[in-house]
């Protein structure tokens, strides 16, 4: 048994159409294709290197010692549930920039502020 499927008269048209004329494919001016192939440079090489970032020690330090002297000058928490649970991850976070010493310092003396301030 076959059945034979009517194809309206707009897509058939569209389907004769297509096959007679090859056309361009449809892109943006703003957007390159993706598929077409150029002789253009790749835009990331295996030479090339990875842009790295290092944290600046000094402003680092200078945000732990505002944040600490926060802590200080408060007599109770002075900070809402979340940005207290932010400090207690970010801060020891951030003395990794610091000389060993300095960072295990200031770790410290943040926890013993935290305890006060919990105690309070």
């Amino acid at each position: 048994m076959h059945v034979v499927l009517a194809v309206p008269d707009f897509i058939g048209k569209a389907l004769r159409d297509s096959k007679s004329e090859p056309r361009e494919p449809m892109s943006s001016p703003r957007q390159g294709d993706l598929f077409r192939s150029d002789d253009k440079p790749e835009l990331y090489d295996d030479e090339s290197q990875t842009p790295t970032w290092h944290p600046d020690p000094d402003e680092i330090r200078a945000d732990l010692h505002k944040i600490l002297a926060e802590a200080r000058a408060a007599t109770a928490m002075p900070w809402d549930d979340d940005r207290a649970s932010l400090y207690r991850v970010i801060f020891p976070q951030m003395t990794n920039a610091l000389p060993e010493e300095e960072a295990a310092q200031l770790r410290f003396e943040f926890m013993e502020e935290l305890k006060r301030l919990k105690a309070a």
